[in-house]
């Protein structure tokens, strides 16, 4: 069942991911050669205290870190560590979520480090657009299926080879990490849920510069395409509005 949040709730997630969107834009800042994603890790942890915030992500079903700081073929997931060293020419998607007065909020950015190549950079600016052609699709009385099927077209205009990740998608947000429903990032207009004004979405494309597939490490948790090619994440929550859509975690960086 998917919940319909009232205006004051509204408010209350407006207001914490718009503090979230600051400090995602602080840890991307951050992200220069030399750094290590634990130091990002590090930073996140404090910045959410000083807000006033809880991390969605650590202890969520086991996961042990407040940070997904997925590298290069990593999708999503991937665990911050003191040993992963940024360098130039790498990409670095970041995915942070929290608890802000009772309600939860959840987005994502990848972030540039130094000079990308022309390839890689194409793959980061064409999943950021696909995260605000899905957005485009929101609004009252069209479906979950408009969103993902709108940014299944656009990635696949772009390049023949372009990989849409399928195990893993958007979905609902706010009383609690997850919600129903699930927003596939493809898919066919006119399906799944009609959408109605409250509704609170996370949608968050990711997508590879090969295979769609991915796999999941060792560790249980760190998601990688199954041919290595490189994948890019963006994320934002946005909530259904009478004639619309309303971003609720606007992005600060903007690189």
């Amino acid at each position: 069942m998917i919940d319909i949040k009232t205006t004051e709730e509204i408010e209350i997630l407006a207001e914490g991911g718009k503090i979230l969107g600051e400090i995602l834009g602080q840890l991307c800042e951050m992200c220069q050669p030399g750094v290590s994603t634990f130091e990002l890790e590090q930073e996140a942890e404090k910045l959410i205290a000083q807000a006033g915030g809880i991390s969605s992500f650590k202890n969520y079903n086991g996961y042990p870190f407040i940070l997904c700081t997925s590298l290069n073929e990593e999708v999503v997931h991937a665990f911050p560590s003191k040993k992963t060293i940024l360098k130039n020419g790498d990409i670095l998607g970041i995915d942070i979520g929290m608890k802000y007065k009772g309600f939860y909020t959840d987005m994502a950015y990848t972030v540039s480090v130094g000079k990308l190549n022309s390839d890689t950079k194409k793959l980061v600016e064409v999943t950021k657009q696909a995260l605000q052609i899905g957005i485009d699709q929101i609004k009252p009385g069209n479906h979950i299926g408009d969103i993902g099927s709108a940014i299944q077209k656009f990635v696949n205009e772009h390049k023949l080879g372009y990989g849409i990740v399928r195990e893993f998608a958007g979905h609902g947000v706010g009383r609690k990490v997850h919600e129903d429903p699930m927003i596939p990032n493809y898919g066919k207009a006119g399906e799944g849920a009609k959408l109605k004004p409250g509704m609170v979405l996370a949608i968050e494309p990711m997508v590879t510069m090969g295979d769609w597939r991915v796999m999941v490490m060792d560790n249980g948790w760190t998601v990688v395409t199954a041919d290595n090619s490189l994948a890019a994440h963006f994320e934002k929550t946005v909530v259904v509005t009478e004639d619309g859509c309303r971003e609720l975690t606007p992005f600060v960086y903007d690189k």
